[in-house]
Parts: C-alpha cells; structure tokens; sequence
C-alpha cells in the first residue's frame, strides 16, 4: 500500500483519505436531513407567533441564522414549509386516531382514546394547530393545500361514526347532534393550545382526563 507522511512523522493512507472523504460524503444527507429540519421548527415558531402570512422567508433565514439564499436550498418558497408541518401533523394523528379505532373498543372508550390523543397534540404539533386556527381559510385556498380539506373530512369521519355508533348502542343520548358535537369537541382542544401550557399544573393527559371527566360526567353534583 503506497502511504505518504505527514508533520507529525505518522504514515497516512491515501486509501485511507479516500475511505475518509467517502464517510463524508455519505454523511452529507444526514447533515442536511437535520439542518432541514432545524429550519422546519424555526419556520413553525414563527407561523405560530407571527402568522404564516406575515411570516416572510427573510424572517426564516434571520431566525435561522443564514442568507435568505441559503434557505432555498432546502425548500423552494415558505409553502414548502408550512407543507411540511401540516402534513406530517395530520398523517401523525390520523394513523393515530385508526390505532384506536382499529382496537375495536365500545364507542365511549374509543371517544375516550381519541380526546387523549387529541390533546396529546398540543405541546408537540403546537405550531401546526396555531397554523391551522390563523391560516387555514387562506392555505386551504391553493391547490397544493386540497388535502387539508379531506384530512379534515377523513378526520371528522371516524369521530362522527363513533358518535354515532354510541348512539345506536344506547351508549350516548340520541337527541345530540354528531357531526355538531364533534366540531364542538375540537373547537374545545385546539383552542386550549392558545392557554395550555407545558409543565403547568396539568400536563396534556391531565389536560384530557379533566375534560374527560367534564364531558362524560358533567359538572352537576346529580
């Protein structure tokens, strides 16, 4: 094996450096996976805080630390980001929500298992959700957002049939209406990510087994 030497008098391989530059060259894609999700939760902060409107790439890059130019890199316009954070959010809870249909519970305890996981959302997607209260009738108005809509219809779906299955079971009352009492609970958990806070009094499953217990016992002593 031909070696050539260095200052500190230790032969080095040009096999070696070879074999050194290949490592590296296959950690480029992990290192870019990582710098492009650190600009992913930057950008998902500041759509919380900002607004996905007001947001501006320029924002991104300052937050980030880099050149506006930089930033395109990684994604072709802001979109691809929010695109990005809303997707992942609803193929996270929708697999989730099947998990817990799919364990054939009676509709109380599914209803159950789907408001844990709802509020379970709120510290980890808080960005997706303030995204989707501020931004949804402006983003689901482009075509690359259509499936917004039908994640929101696939979603409200599996709680209407449920709903609706405890009614049949004579497990809920028969004079509510499904699809309104559906809307009424996520209206409930996603506007507690405006006051819910992390390491509060409650954590996100106190959070849930509190309203739990409010929406399936009531508040009256009787």
């Amino acid at each position: 094996m031909t070696s050539t030497s260095t200052n500190s008098g230790r032969p080095k391989s040009r096999a070696t450096g070879e074999g050194t530059a290949r490592r590296r060259g296959r950690n480029t894609p992990a290192l870019a996976s990582e710098r492009r999700e650190h600009l992913v939760k930057l950008a998902a902060e500041l759509f919380a805080e900002k607004g996905f409107q007001a947001t501006t790439v320029r924002n991104i890059a300052e937050e980030a630390g880099i050149l506006s130019g930089s930033l395109y890199h990684h994604f072709d316009s802001k979109e691809s980001i929010v695109d990005e954070i809303l997707a992942g959010f609803f193929n996270e809870i929708m697999s989730a929500y099947q998990g817990v249909i799919d364990e054939g519970r009676d509709p109380r305890e599914t209803i159950a298992g789907l408001v844990r996981i709802a509020f379970g959302t709120l510290e980890p997607h808080r960005a997706a959700i303030t995204v989707m209260q501020n931004d949804w009738n402006y983003l689901k108005g482009m075509d690359r957002f259509a499936y917004l809509t039908k994640s929101e219809d696939d979603v409200e779906k599996m709680w209407v049939d449920t709903i609706r299955a405890g009614q049949a079971q004579g497990l809920f009352r028969d004079d509510i209406d499904p699809k309104l009492t559906y809307r009424m609970i996520r209206d409930t958990v996603w506007v507690a990510v405006r006051w819910f806070k992390p390491g509060g009094r409650l954590n996100s499953q106190g959070l849930a087994e509190h309203y739990l217990k409010v929406m399936f016992d009531g508040i009256n002593t009787h």
